[in-house]
């Protein structure tokens, strides 16, 4: 295991014949896409815990295991007040060549295709953090206040239907 800063670009090749696992932080700040998504503070510096682990599977596939923990802050959809979530991503990775067919690959995997350049393991953490991402966030609801909430009327007005006048004509004989 190699614990410490992870590094951008890397042969994954080569680090699933030592059966390497990468494990460390990152700034959330060096992720750009992240912190747009996210509208980042410029003051806090929240970092991500990486954990990748390189190896092959039974059949010899090149693979890639990541572990993801970061905390970013968000905009309720309900108060529309800053909310601070906690966003783990897990993910299992199979490793081919650029135009390669990947039917043989077994279910569980996501498809990561590889060519001789090195690996941009950033732009994978990063796209992984943003699928992981809430598409709605919340607070918890006993903690958010949403603004312009209805509050509740002292007592309700019993309003008489149009109808029964209608009705008292009904049941009376003399009309």
């Amino acid at each position: 295991m190699l614990k410490g800063p992870i590094p951008s670009h890397v042969d994954p090749r080569k680090l699933a014949d030592r059966a390497t696992v990468l494990d460390g932080e990152l700034e959330q700040g060096r992720f750009v896409r992240l912190c747009a998504a996210t509208g980042a503070e410029s003051g806090s510096r929240p970092v991500v815990r990486i954990k990748l682990s390189f190896g092959r599977d039974e059949q010899r596939t090149l693979v890639i295991h990541s572990e993801l923990d970061t905390e970013v802050s968000m905009v309720c959809q309900r108060c529309l007040e800053p909310v601070r979530l906690p966003v783990h991503s897990e993910c299992d990775y199979a490793v081919v060549n650029e135009g390669a067919s990947s039917r043989h690959l077994p279910k569980g995997y996501e498809v990561l295709e590889a060519g001789e350049d090195p690996l941009d393991l950033l732009a994978l953490v990063e796209d992984e953090l943003l699928l992981a991402l809430p598409i709605v966030p919340l607070h918890d609801p006993n903690d958010c206040q949403t603004p312009g909430s209805p509050q509740p009327q002292e007592e309700p007005v019993e309003r008489s239907s149009p109808f029964s006048v209608l009705a008292q004509l009904k049941r009376d004989p003399n009309v």
